[in-house]
């Protein structure tokens, strides 16, 4: 099935777009300027909120090297998705990528983007909320032009993705330099050990995995690069040492940022705030204070050309693998992007469940340890010590146990709303004689895809395995 007047493509979509996108980018997003508050609420004292944003950004290392040897082991695009169908098989992957694509990234962007609309329209209602209206229309018009963006050139996205990250740092080099100068000036007694660890109130430990899982929040994205191994120039040596850098450098940012907020403000000051970067600009900036609002901005905005640009190499992997409609599996003509699976990515607007994102991490690390033990002889360019999964898995399960122990509605939700997935796998992808006319219908509308978005299917790599359903017309590109 090909576009009409398309020439056949002898390109991919790695061919093109070989290029490195910045882990720290996505690393550092909005979580900065709103988990603290949570993460101070859970913890009870200042003191160990400092220690569990050291811990967490730990954990996140064991994390992010479990997956650099899985990123080489399999160097196949879509991170948790692809790894778990290679090592579990489909139904796995499928309610993996089922969970993502419906829950996870569509509402995680929609938030994201009604934050940058109210960061951006703060300044014009300083004294009241943006109107109601104005923010759904600025963070509507923020998700297409960063669609679009990413539709016409992935340089284009991962320059925006520098750029904003750059801009991000900028602003929270600002905070640590003010706090750093505020305790030079002798203002830290809230941050001596005695002082530092008196408890507000007492946490069950329950509460501090609610703490944790708020830091959690803010360091997600570690995991993204992954998404576009086979875009990232030299996996073996790039994808490990993106790691090694974005990782302890976004826990050093993120501790010292807040220690520079504990610097200044009290914890009942920091609790009672909406937005933790305005309250402290608003206390110690002065006349530059509109600087944190517009800071927040920027990482959000950038934030959100981050997941657009990961979350379409997802839809884009599941496609390959039969578990999404092939239209989602093709590239544009010319630029090479997936625009399919992109604007996919811009709907499904439903509830955010974080209990479902840490879940397939863990499930992940965890077939790290089975592949070890099925394929051993198996060639690994990064093989990690066997301590590192295992304590992440340990924190993990204390992390996730304990959480659904506090929270167990809302983590209940969300394993209800995956298993949702189940029947759709066996009617969709396992139940391979349908009736025809349920073929006929799957093939019109890829026609009618094809022809609006302009996209084939990218060329076949030899070294990958897809099944042979989705490539029965590959001899006609």
């Amino acid at each position: 099935m090909t576009v009409a007047g398309a020439k056949p493509r002898a390109s991919s979509l790695s061919e093109h777009t070989c290029l490195c996108l910045n882990p720290t980018g996505n690393i550092i997003g909005s979580g900065i300027f709103i988990s603290p508050k949570g993460v101070l609420e859970h913890a009870g004292s200042v003191g160990l909120a400092l220690v569990v944003w050291m811990v967490g950004g730990g954990i996140s290392a064991l994390g992010s090297l479990c997956y650099a040897e899985l990123g080489v082991t399999i160097p196949k695009s879509g991170g948790d998705y692809s790894y778990v169908t290679e090592i579990f098989g489909g139904l796995v992957g499928f309610l993996l990528l089922w969970s993502a694509v419906l829950i996870m990234y569509p509402t995680t962007l929609a938030v994201i983007a009604l934050t940058f609309s109210n960061y951006v329209l703060q300044p014009l209602f300083p004294n009241c909320m943006p109107p109601y209206v104005a923010t759904r229309m600025l963070s509507t018009t923020c998700l297409l032009f960063l669609t679009w963006v990413n539709c016409f050139s992935v340089r284009w996205a991962t320059r925006i993705q520098d750029v904003f990250t750059v801009g991000k740092l900028l602003a929270l080099g600002l905070i640590i330099v003010v706090g750093m100068v505020q305790i030079c000036q002798g203002h830290y007694e809230g941050l001596r050990p005695q002082v530092a660890f008196q408890f507000f109130k007492t946490p069950s430990v329950g509460q501090v995995a609610l703490s944790f899982l708020q830091a959690a929040f803010a360091f997600s994205g570690w995991n993204f690069l992954n998404y576009v191994t086979e875009e990232v120039v030299n996996p073996r040596r790039n994808l490990p040492r993106a790691i090694y850098i974005s990782i302890p450098l976004v826990t050093f940012v993120y501790t010292l940022t807040n220690i520079a907020y504990f610097s200044s403000m009290s914890p009942e000051e920091l609790l009672s705030s909406n937005a933790v970067a305005v309250t402290f600009g608003e206390k110690l900036l002065g006349m530059f204070s509109s600087i944190m609002p517009i800071s927040v901005a920027l990482s959000t905005f950038g934030g959100i050309n981050g997941y657009l640009f990961t979350s379409s190499r997802l839809c884009f992997s599941g496609a390959r693998e039969g578990h999404l409609p092939s239209l989602l599996a093709m590239i544009h003509c010319k630029s090479c992007t997936p625009i399919p699976a992109l604007l996919l990515c811009t709907h499904n607007l439903i509830n955010y469940v974080s209990f479902i994102n840490y879940l397939s991490y863990g499930v992940t690390i965890a077939g790290l340890l089975y592949y070890r033990w099925q394929k051993p002889k198996l060639p690994r360019p990064i093989k990690v010590n066997l301590l590192v999964p295992i304590s992440y898995l340990l924190f993990w399960a204390f992390l996730l146990g304990f959480s659904l122990y506090s929270e167990p509605v809302v983590c209940g939700i969300g394993l209800v709303i995956m298993l949702t997935g189940v029947p759709v796998y066996f009617l969709g992808v396992y139940w391979k004689d349908k009736p025809k006319f349920i073929y006929s219908f799957t093939e019109m509308v890829t026609y009618m895809g094809q022809k609006l978005c302009f996209v084939v299917f990218p060329q076949m790599d030899p070294t990958e395995s897809l099944p042979p359903t989705q490539w029965t017309d590959k001899r006609e590109l």
